[in-house]
């Protein structure tokens, strides 16, 4: 008999200024077992970064008051918890791709993303256990 606990799911937040696409990354998370929080930009991620830990970043580009290369700059230059992030957004150029790696994106998908795509990406990232 296994008496190991159960994998503890991991803990996402999803960074997007757009209300649709946060419940829909929320939706297809939420269904695979993750549990998911929400910030409408950059500087409202950064404050739960820094109030709460998260196994995954799921970053949008385009967002007001801070964008994604914003927060992921900041984020990677705190003495925290460094989860890995995916920055998604329709941009696809070899630049934007560029900018969102040297701003410490693990990796970069283009808007809209399949479901199958965006668990397979974030389970690399988390590994089995489900936490990074």
């Amino acid at each position: 008999m296994n008496t190991s606990p159960a994998p503890i799911p991991g803990r996402i937040l999803v960074i997007d200024d757009a209300a649709t696409v946060r419940m829909y990354h929320r939706q297809i998370l939420e269904g695979a077992g993750f549990v998911v929080a929400e910030a409408i930009n950059g500087i409202e991620a950064m404050e739960k970064a820094l109030s709460d830990r998260f196994d995954l970043y799921l970053v949008d580009v385009n967002m007001p008051k801070q964008d994604g290369y914003g927060f992921l700059r900041e984020l990677r230059s705190r003495d925290i918890h460094q989860a890995p992030a995916i920055m998604i957004s329709t941009e696809s150029t070899g630049q934007d791709k560029r900018r969102a790696y040297e701003a410490g994106a693990n990796f970069y998908l283009i808007k809209p993303i399949k479901p199958d795509e965006l668990l397979s990406h974030c389970r690399l990232l988390l590994g089995p256990g489900g936490i990074a």
